[in-house]
């Protein structure tokens, strides 16, 4: 037959040991053909056949004893804030694999202040500010500004809270930050004496801290860094859920000068935090016009949509959700991020310009406001396919599972707070059965309810297998299984990181399976998660990644 030349490029077609699609139609395949950075047909050479008869093809076999999938989307995760704690030195409970190392855990506070003045005393700048992340109270006691100062007081240093809506920092990190006592003035989220900030209180710290974090040498090798983690992780599509968390111009314009590129292996789908940006706009009205412009700034890989997000309750790593009774062992409150009356002001506003709402909930009455507001909402002024989205999915019930079914909404879940928080927050935080149902993600799927699973980046590591494997297995990082009939199938838990995610970004067009018309994105795995056993779902070795038809082997020496 005759070949034609229609201007076009030529076909490349991907042979595999297997393709899994996530397209319940045609499940699996052998061979996927690719023009233009879009998949042109998913089948077999044999299948394939009236296209390679009828134009210019070559066919790759590089991956015939591997296996093919859509590349891995991670729908809520923070480049901007990634990029920030990526600079400083991890001192975490639990193991984290990088691209270019692991780092191994640190678990009490006598190991944590070793760690602390080793770290200190190995720094070159006398002066330079020492900034840590990761430590958490529930294993590192209670630190304070006193006690920093015994260990490290001739320098600024700050702890940067696990959840990151907290810090604590020392004598020596309040003089550098220029704030007394007079200027902080009487915050309830703000502990002078303590060196404490938290939740509100940490914007106050913040705005000193910004301009040094986010200086361009910074910014870029933390954003590069950013990069690497998302590579090796197999993504091909990120989420920024909460551009404008630190500054949006400075954010949106670091993200486009080291992403938008042909060495980026992916997309980033932007999202407005509206709570951050109405603080510095004066009113949501203005946040509103302001949101409205930003898909003028959109790139290839970069793209603001109808999408915006708000907040209901405080940060689960620090117990500060807002719980229902009987609420925390010991009697404490939780926090709300945006007062309920701000809230809904702001719902109002977004649902009825016909945004995409996501919500960050973190506990079981942070999820009820959302829920209520999302059934006023649909009285006042209905609307079909909302995707109203309840982000992180912490702490939940039963019947409000049912209710969010009936009121058309969907979940993206960190469900990674099961593994690393279940066992010590049902001994010294919200009891056995609460912790236990931690991201109650089996209910969900049994509803009905779209069900996507995030990062948050870096509330947990940015490895969507990892993640898909809590969700199967609900294993602790003490080794015990919490609440089994809340697992996820191996199925479900691969939706979940590919066309679910998509789902909930409003993406399901272009990418999260593979078939004819959408974007030719795939990860490459060494091995068939179908055929494995379930407990070794997170150790799948990832090859690399195909971006719009490019292929991005992982570097070796990352592995």
């Amino acid at each position: 037959m005759t070949v034609q030349n229609t201007g076009t490029s030529d076909i490349q077609v991907f042979t595999a040991r297997k393709v899994i699609t996530m397209d319940p139609t045609l499940p699996e395949a052998t061979a996927v053909a690719v023009r233009d950075g879009l998949v042109l047909e998913v089948g077999s050479l044999e299948t394939l056949k009236p296209w390679l008869d009828r134009y210019p093809h070559s066919v790759d076999r590089q991956f015939e004893d591997k296996i093919l999938m859509p590349g891995f989307i991670d729908p809520h995760l923070h480049p901007s804030m990634a990029a920030v704690i990526l600079q400083m030195e991890f001192l975490t409970a639990m193991e984290w694999r990088l691209p270019w190392g692991t780092v191994q855990p640190v678990k009490t506070q006598e190991a944590f202040f070793e760690r602390l003045k080793e770290l200190s005393d190995g720094m070159e700048d006398p002066d330079a500010p020492l900034f840590t992340w990761g430590y958490h109270r529930n294993w590192h006691g209670e630190i304070t500004k006193p006690m920093i100062d015994e260990i490290v007081g001739d320098r600024p240093v700050i702890l940067w809270h696990r959840s990151f809506h907290e810090i604590i920092v020392n004598s020596k990190a309040l003089e550098w930050m220029e704030i007394t006592r007079e200027s902080l003035g009487n915050h309830p989220q703000a502990k002078f004496d303590d060196g404490h900030f938290f939740e509100m209180g940490l914007h106050k710290a913040s705005r000193k801290l910004t301009p040094y974090l986010m200086a361009p040498e910074r910014a870029m090798d933390g954003l590069n860094r950013l990069r690497e983690v998302a590579h090796f992780g197999g993504h091909t599509t990120l989420g920024d859920m909460a551009v404008g968390i630190f500054d949006l111009d400075m954010e949106f314009e670091g993200a486009k000068m080291m992403y938008e590129n042909d060495q980026t292996p992916f997309r980033i789908q932007m999202i407005a935090n509206a709570m951050s940006l109405s603080a510095t706009n004066k009113s949501h009205q203005n946040t509103l016009e302001l949101i409205d412009a930003l898909p003028e700034r959109n790139t290839h890989r970069l793209r603001f949509s109808n999408h915006v997000k708000l907040f209901t309750d405080g940060a689960f790593f620090s117990q500060l959700m807002q719980l229902g009774e009987p609420g925390y062992l010991d009697g404490h409150h939780g926090e709300w991020l945006m007062p309920p009356e701000s809230f809904e002001e702001a719902a109002k506003l977004y649902w009825n310009a016909g945004y995409r709402i996501h919500v960050h909930c973190t506990g079981d009455m942070g999820l009820e406001l959302a829920l209520d507001m999302l059934d006023k909402l649909q009285w006042e002024r209905p609307r079909f396919d909302h995707r109203y989205t309840i982000e992180h999915f912490g702490l939940s019930t039963p019947e409000q599972v049912r209710r969010l079914k009936a009121l058309g909404g969907c979940v993206s879940a960190n469900v990674y707070y099961l593994h690393e928080l279940g066992d010590v927050y049902a001994r010294a935080g919200i009891g056995y059965e609460r912790a236990s149902q931690i991201g109650r993600l089996g209910s969900c799927v049994r509803e009905g309810i779209p069900t996507a699973l995030h990062s948050d980046y870096t509330m947990a590591p940015a490895l969507p297998l990892n993640n898909a494997w809590v969700a199967v297995n609900r294993v602790t990082s003490e080794g015990n299984v919490m609440a089994p009939t809340e697992c996820l199938s191996v199925e479900d838990a691969l939706k979940a990181i590919t066309i679910e995610a998509a789902y909930v970004m409003g993406l399901e067009n272009e990418v999260g399976s593979l078939r004819a018309g959408k974007k030719a994105d795939m990860v490459v795995l060494e091995q068939d998660p179908y055929e494995i056993d379930p407990m070794a779902l997170k150790d799948i070795p990832i090859w690399g990644t195909i971006f719009e038809g490019a292929v991005f082997p992982i570097k070796k020496s990352n592995v």
